[in-house]
């Protein structure tokens, strides 16, 4: 297929892309994001006892039912039990124990007194307000109990979801397997950061921004490397990566100059080609194929279109792929601040910045594909339909954001 719109697109690329269900173990503390591959089920009360919410004395309500600061009652102190204590005492009429907050709660009683409303007593204590049975009082299992299902497979974790499974002393969770990506770049003319930039020559910035994008999605591609216009060479990196690889993501040579050598590569290693061209600016020359079921993404080499490419494409694949681990972008409206002066026949994707639902666009005024300087003032991209007008002030908009 070729010049398909960015929704057919989408279309083909999700039908081509197969959930991971491999597992693994993750440890506690690097799960954030991690979507969970089974069921999480307590195997424990939370809390594990009847714990005191305050500092004070446990004791029976019905011994104290009559104090008061006119007439305090007074129980006998047997011991003190801290958060991390216990006793093993049952608590008689007549009787309380000095406790803190977090500590099991004795057997026998059924209230706990705040020190406030006491004299603070060591062997024997005044109480100066009665009190109801289970008053401060926190019961085994008010938290969960033993049996609870408190995270079905496929829960994303977050930071509360991490404290439940903290909650249940684990310190690995099984999740699924995070999406393994190959990255290349090409291009003759592409020198790595750190290198002497010979004449002709421009640094490889799609390498790096591609990569930090997928590190901050928390999917750090598993390989990264600039490959030369040499369609054999191309293809052997292609082949190798497919072989342990679940998607593999290219940039430059897939256009219709000499150099654009990404259509013969993919041919020579009998990938199925699936799209050619998007009717969208910029991007629009991205090749979508596979390769033994591996999905292979061939973004442009511009850093701007390979940014729309891989924000409108390749996030929900990824999605799709991940489960929702990965989120797929959000749309939402606004109202443009700025006018945007060119208008056109074909769908366009222009960066800017949201806040609320006010749209501004970059203070460089510099959109071109080409550039990367304002890029890190844009936090959406605005959609503009084709055959619109340029954008005037006040004007409304769908905006795609860009938050992880």
């Amino acid at each position: 297929m070729e010049n398909i719109s960015l929704e057919d697109a989408v279309a083909v690329i999700l039908q081509h892309t197969v959930k991971i269900t491999q597992k693994e173990k993750a440890a506690l503390m690097c799960s954030l994001g991690r979507t969970l591959a089974e069921n999480i089920t307590a195997d424990i009360d939370n809390p594990p006892f009847d714990r005191s919410p305050v500092d004070g004395y446990a004791c029976r309500h019905e011994d104290i039912d009559s104090a008061s600061r006119e007439n305090p009652i007074k129980l006998k102190v047997l011991e003190e039990v801290d958060a991390g204590g216990y006793t093993t005492r049952t608590i008689k009429t007549g009787e309380a124990v000095r406790i803190m907050t977090g500590a099991p709660i004795p057997a026998g009683c059924d209230c706990c007194i705040r020190q406030e409303d006491t004299d603070y007593g060591e062997k024997t204590v005044s109480v100066y307000t009665p009190s109801k049975r289970f008053a401060n009082f926190c019961h085994k299992g008010e938290d969960f109990t033993k049996g609870t299902l408190l995270l079905p497979a496929g829960t994303k974790i977050g930071y509360a979801e991490a404290a439940l499974l903290a909650c249940l002393g684990l310190s690995e969770v099984p999740v699924y397997h995070m999406p393994r990506i190959a990255l290349f770049t090409t291009g003759d003319e592409v020198t790595q950061p750190g290198r002497a930039l010979l004449p002709g020559k421009i640094y490889d910035s799609n390498l790096v921004m591609l990569s930090m994008r997928l590190k901050e999605l928390g999917a750090a591609p598993v390989i990264t490397a600039a490959i030369n216009d040499d369609p054999a060479a191309v293809t052997e990196r292609l082949k190798s990566a497919a072989t342990h690889c679940d998607l593999i993501i290219t940039t430059g040579g897939v256009s219709v100059g000499k150099k654009d050598i990404l259509h013969e590569a993919l041919t020579l290693m009998g990938a199925e080609r699936l799209f050619w061209r998007i009717l969208l600016k910029p991007g629009s020359p991205m090749i979508f194929s596979t390769y033994n079921n591996i999905p292979i993404a061939s973004l442009s080499g511009n850093p701007f279109s390979a940014m729309v490419n891989f924000e409108l494409l390749i996030r929900p694949l990824l999605s799709e792929m991940t489960g929702g681990s990965i989120s797929a972008p959000v749309r939402l409206e606004g109202i443009m601040a700025d006018e945007f002066p060119k208008g056109g026949s074909m769908r366009r994707f222009i960066r800017a910045m949201i806040h609320g639902h006010e749209i501004r666009l970059p203070q460089s005024g510099r959109h071109a594909s080409s550039m990367i300087v304002s890029l890190h003032d844009c936090n959406c991209l605005v959609d503009i339909p084709a055959n619109h007008g340029p954008l005037k002030a006040h004007d409304k908009v769908s905006a795609m954001l860009l938050d992880v």
